[in-house]
């Protein structure tokens, strides 16, 4: 089935998974022994959280977060914390620049869409630019965290 009842089935869809995540988000918490906590406020909207994240031999060992905000924001740092589990630290900025610009873009194809799976509930943010900053909260907490591993090893 094809058309305009399967395009609301799936928005239905989405709508109740990213309320589902918004309600009872996972990886709520403040992570002992993170290596990485950064801190992220969205003053348009009042979402704020703090990110932790454990990195273990370039990889993204654990990740959990703590904060507040609109559905949108929780859902999506939700989202995040469960896709990005496990993966390297390259993985996860390729995992990044991929959801921000399905984030912020019109046409996103669904070959980018099965590249991120379940995190395509949130492709729609787009056409509410002043949600963009929500959705996009906890991924640029994400990138920051990583960027500065990376910077940090350079260093030594």
């Amino acid at each position: 089935m094809n058309g305009p009842a399967q395009s609301v089935g799936i928005a239905g869809l989405y709508q109740d998974m990213i309320i589902d995540h918004a309600h009872n988000p996972r990886n709520f918490r403040e992570l002992e022994g993170a290596t990485r906590k950064i801190e992220a406020v969205n003053p348009l909207c009042g979402d704020q959280l703090t990110l932790y994240l454990q990195l273990v031999d370039g990889a993204v060992a654990d990740i959990a977060f703590v904060g507040n905000g609109c559905a949108i924001s929780q859902a999506s740092a939700s989202l995040m914390t469960m896709a990005v589990k496990g993966l390297q630290q390259d993985a996860a900025l390729a995992l990044f620049a991929r959801v921000h610009t399905m984030l912020t873009t019109e046409s996103v194809g669904d070959e980018t869409k099965a590249e991120i799976g379940k995190l395509a509930v949130l492709s729609g943010v787009w056409e509410y630019p002043t949600r963009v900053k929500c959705a996009t909260l906890a991924w640029q907490a994400l990138r920051n965290a990583l960027e500065d591993s990376d910077r940090r090893e350079n260093k030594k």
